[in-house]
């Protein structure tokens, strides 16, 4: 079970899914600490909060609950090469 190193500072946990895994995470976590306990780069990612896209700026206002269901989306560079 993957659960949040920030829980060893609060102790409590709620469960969560995470992209369709169901996952441990501490209580009262913010979804801007979600993002950096996951070693994930915020400007390339897209979140949804319980089928709401959250803008980014959110995110350190937005404490999650138990039975919360985030789908996260990364965002992968590259395209079509240029042609002369």
């Amino acid at each position: 079970m993957w659960s949040c190193r920030h829980e060893l500072l609060h102790g409590e946990t709620l469960r969560v899914q995470i992209n369709g895994e169901a996952r441990e995470v501490a209580d009262k976590l913010k979804l801007s600490e979600l993002v950096n306990e996951l070693s994930l780069a915020p400007e390339r990612v897209a979140i949804e909060l319980n089928q709401k896209v959250m803008r980014r700026n959110l995110w350190s206002m937005t404490i999650l609950k138990d039975g919360d269901r985030i789908e996260i989306v990364h965002f992968v560079g590259g395209g079509a090469e240029a042609r002369p």
